[in-house]
């Protein structure tokens, strides 16, 4: 089987996370499905300097958000997992309590119902009980939260440092190591 993974951009700020997962795989042999939010969509244009259809030629597979027959919106489709970066709060209230409304709530629902890897960079801030109640319920789920916090041991220079530390973390927890991380060393201490 080839290694597979879908790559979800939900329309919360942070559109560099999913590109820079994009970009991190695409010299690897690590086949990458992509959907795009309507919301993503706009936050890619209003947060970088590349367009959508440059986004979506970043993936070896796009996939339209409202096509809920895709590839990927089934269990028989065999996947290492899915990360949504950025994951927004409509979107991760959606996959934790199942309202699989697009493309991209129904990957990740099913990527749950399958028991594989769904990693989600939610972004907000701060957090209501809603949100608490949410983020829990999707833990519970089985889905890992993953906030795109800063690691500042690894002394970034800029924010590209930033986002590539955090892209490289999240494709860890797909069991994908793309070299982005500075990992921690124990000098004895």
């Amino acid at each position: 089987m080839t290694s597979r993974v879908i790559i979800g951009i939900s329309g919360a700020s942070g559109a560099a996370y999913g590109i820079g997962a994009l970009r991190a795989l695409m010299p690897t042999e690590v086949e990458t499905h992509l959907v795009i939010s309507k919301a993503a969509a706009r936050t890619i244009v209003e947060e970088t300097e590349l367009s959508v259809d440059e986004v979506r030629a970043m993936a070896d597979v796009v996939h339209s958000n409202a096509d809920i027959g895709a590839s990927i919106a089934s269990g028989s489709f065999r996947t290492l997992g899915m990360l949504v970066a950025p994951c927004s709060v409509k979107s991760a209230s959606e996959i934790a309590w199942g309202i699989t409304s697009s493309l991209l709530s129904r990957a990740a629902d099913v990527t749950l119902k399958e028991r594989r890897r769904l990693v989600l960079m939610f972004r907000e801030t701060p957090l209501h009980g809603g949100h608490l109640r949410t983020l829990t319920q999707l833990d519970a789920a089985g889905a890992i939260v993953m906030p795109p916090v800063p690691a500042l041991y690894a002394k970034p220079q800029s924010v590209q440092e930033l986002v590539d530390h955090s892209v490289g973390r999240a494709l860890d927890l797909l069991g994908i190591d793309v070299g982005l991380v500075r990992r921690w060393k124990d000098d004895g201490d």
